[in-house]
């Protein structure tokens, strides 16, 4: 993609995100990740009623009369978005791939953030860490991540959720909002989104195409797998074939489903197709 067409992709999914941030989520954004943490705000004097620990015994001792801590709630966070960019998120079989849908919503999120005053940072992922761009806050920091959402090209084309993980447990110390955006269509991550989830508030978006669920009879029919490459005929005129197809999808699913289920991982599935204002709005109400 050349520059003139770079930037005008760019600007079409800001003015398109930024105006749904403003209108629609930048309210159940801020309901739905307010600071968790307290922070220290200043120093009062001891009144009637005060907690005995939240005196200040230094400050007490050096103006002999007690004086107590004050905290306020810290509204600033640090928001990580962790993005599958390998081969699966290029299909799409309606108006658009999972990888168009990822990165809208990915703008979305961003811009909400930034209207919350918050940090935000991305890990783009394959079968390893591909990219990672460190927490900022600004207009010129969200447009980066979306030029890079548009035309970063991975060395990798498979997919190790697990790996992703372990990159934010290890390399993010402060605790975070993560977004896990990605199709899930991997296995063995199980134990790293425990430990990802008590270090972080993590949450998890399923991006899918409903033709990962359900074949249509189209005869026989070649298929290549976008990351190992194997070429693979089926034959889609068979009713048996078909069923088997979409009970093995609906299996995987409800594997995943159930997964986040007992991690604790807040979560919601979108459509590469569909409109992701209702799932996400749902989504924050959830929690807010």
């Amino acid at each position: 993609m050349d520059t003139a067409a770079l930037l005008k992709k760019v600007r079409r999914i800001e003015l398109k995100t930024r105006g749904l941030s403003n209108q629609i989520f930048s309210g159940e954004y801020h309901s739905a990740f307010k600071g968790r943490g307290m922070a220290f705000s200043e120093v009062r004097e001891y009144v009637t009623g005060d907690e005995i620990r939240t005196i200040d015994w230094n400050v007490t001792a050096r103006l002999n009369h007690p004086y107590v801590k004050v905290f306020e709630e810290e509204r600033e966070l640090t928001v990580i978005i962790l993005v599958d960019i390998s081969g699966s998120d290029s299909f799409g079989t309606g108006r658009q791939l999972k990888k168009s849908q990822i990165t809208e919503i990915c703008a979305v999120l961003a811009f909400s953030a930034i209207q919350n005053n918050d940090k935000i940072g991305v890990i783009f992922f394959s079968d390893q860490v591909e990219k990672f761009i460190p927490p900022k806050k600004g207009k010129s920091h969200i447009l980066r991540i979306i030029r890079e959402l548009i035309e970063f090209e991975p060395e990798h084309r498979q997919t190790n959720i697990d790996e992703a993980l372990r990159y934010l447990i290890n390399g993010v110390k402060k605790r975070s909002i993560a977004f896990l955006i990605s199709d899930f269509m991997d296995d063995g991550y199980e134990k790293a989104l425990k430990i990802a989830n008590k270090k972080h508030d993590l949450v998890a978006l399923r991006v899918y195409d409903p033709r990962e669920q359900e074949l249509p009879d189209m005869g026989l029919v070649p298929f290549r797998d976008a990351e190992t490459g194997r070429l693979e005929w089926i034959n889609t005129f068979s009713k048996k074939v078909r069923t088997a197809f979409k009970s093995k999808a609906l299996e995987h699913e409800a594997k995943v489903q159930d997964l986040f289920r007992r991690s604790g991982v807040d979560h919601v599935s979108i459509a590469a197709d569909e409109n992701y204002i209702r799932p996400l709005m749902t989504l924050f109400k959830r929690r807010g």
